[in-house]
């Protein structure tokens, strides 16, 4: 599977990646982030939200304890679901996990998954750098995956 790394010196540099993904979602896709805590998936999923809802200001709490938050975006439904205190697929299948997948699906921790895992995913494995900056490794989309470069 193709992959490409991308660094991430900034803030900044993370929200422009989450913009161009936003600009090629389509429904029935997800986005699967993964990485250690503190590694900025948080952080790319509430910019990703922001652009598809074009609303640069809009509050984007962590579903760390609602477990899934979901959004009407112009493009559909997007479910933004955060697996870290889950302890497997029946548990994210509680969840509402099927009927999600007309939309777009965006995970956090998706390790969690185990064999709900879409095979036709974007992957973003992202790692701490220097200071604040990050490191994204995307896998998957082939056909688009070029496109994020």
């Amino acid at each position: 599977m193709p992959s490409l790394a991308i660094p991430l010196p900034s803030l900044q540099a993370t929200e422009a990646l989450a913009g161009r993904i936003a600009g090629l979602l389509r429904p029935g896709d997800a986005v699967l982030l993964e990485g250690p805590l503190g590694a900025g998936k948080s952080a790319l999923a509430r910019a990703l939200l922001r652009t598809l809802l074009s609303d640069p200001a809009l509050e984007v709490p962590s579903p760390s304890y609602t477990l899934v938050q979901l959004y009407d975006a112009p493009i559909g439904p997007v479910h933004h679901f955060d697996l870290w205190r889950l302890d497997g697929p029946a548990a994210v299948a509680e969840l509402g996990w099927d009927d999600a997948q007309d939309g777009v699906v965006l995970v956090e921790w998706p390790e969690r998954l185990g064999g709900l895992r879409p095979d036709h995913a974007l992957t973003i494995t992202l790692s701490l750098a220097d200071g604040d900056a990050r490191r994204a490794v995307l896998s998957g989309w082939p056909g688009r995956l070029e496109q994020l470069a």
